[in-house]
């Protein structure tokens, strides 16, 4: 009778504890200021800035929060993507859904696998190959679609002879010098890399060409340019396929550029 006696008593202490543990994992209500009312906080997580959540085990990661861009690294995402977004990556070419060859060109993991790029090694590498190819049957992007710039040429093979690695950087970081743009140190590259494939003399998409100064002031003027590169509503985002707008910095500089009256300076 004793043993019946000591294992009830044990039951009832550890089931005592097992609901005093479930009721502390369930949180009070919070009350408006009337001391009534109950606070949904289900789409609203009370500000927790006084008394924050300890992230010791489960921190955010902030690797590249902050990180200047060095200019002697060549980055995927601001150097290399921009140049195959516009000149390779859209459609009936090789963006997700056409991936002619069965190469797709919309993402670094997409080039690494599908464009046969080995690092360290141009002659390795089909994407060095065939944005230098002297075969107009052979060369991407084909006509009638303007060759690749020797700048971006160079870009794409420094890229390569860096390791074609994915470094990360942030772009915005440091003080953005938004005083006196300059059209053909600022704003003309920003263009080429991340236009002139689709807005060219050649083949100029939507009826719109950005070769040259006139062509670029002319859309400056009429507010076109700016309202595309900041997504603002009413307006297609640009550059096309983008998951996200222009660096910021280049934003407002471009931004200043037009304020100033789109100087050819």
């Amino acid at each position: 009778m004793a043993k019946r006696i000591t294992y009830g008593w044990f039951l009832l202490v550890f089931g005592t504890g097992l609901l005093l543990n479930f009721s502390a994992c369930k949180h009070d209500p919070i009350y408006g200021e009337d001391g009534i009312t109950p606070i949904d906080t289900t789409d609203n997580p009370v500000d927790t800035t006084d008394n924050p959540v300890d992230t010791t085990d489960n921190p955010v990661d902030t690797t590249n929060s902050g990180t200047p861009c060095d200019p002697e690294v060549v980055y995927f995402d601001q150097d290399i993507l921009p140049i195959l977004r516009s000149n390779c990556a859209f459609g009936g070419c090789h963006d997700d859904n056409s991936a002619q060859d069965g190469v797709i060109l919309t993402s670094y993991d997409n080039v690494m696998l599908t464009a046969d790029v080995d690092p360290y090694d141009l002659s390795g590498s089909d994407l060095y190959e065939v944005i230098t190819d002297s075969d107009p049957d052979d060369r991407m992007p084909p006509a009638p679609n303007e060759r690749l710039t020797s700048a971006q040429i160079s870009k794409i093979s420094e890229w390569i002879l860096q390791g074609a690695k994915n470094e990360q950087c942030d772009p915005d970081a440091g003080q953005c010098d938004t005083e006196e743009v300059s059209f053909a140190e600022q704003v003309q590259p920003v263009i080429t890399t991340n236009c002139l494939g689709c807005h060219n003399d050649s083949a100029p998409s939507a009826g719109i060409s950005l070769e040259g100064y006139e062509n670029v002031k002319a859309v400056a003027d009429n507010g076109l340019l700016y309202g595309v590169i900041s997504w603002s509503a009413g307006y297609k985002p640009m550059p096309f396929g983008a998951s996200e707008p222009l660096p910021q910095c280049t934003v407002d500089q471009i931004k200043s550029w037009i304020d100033a009256g789109a100087p050819n300076n």
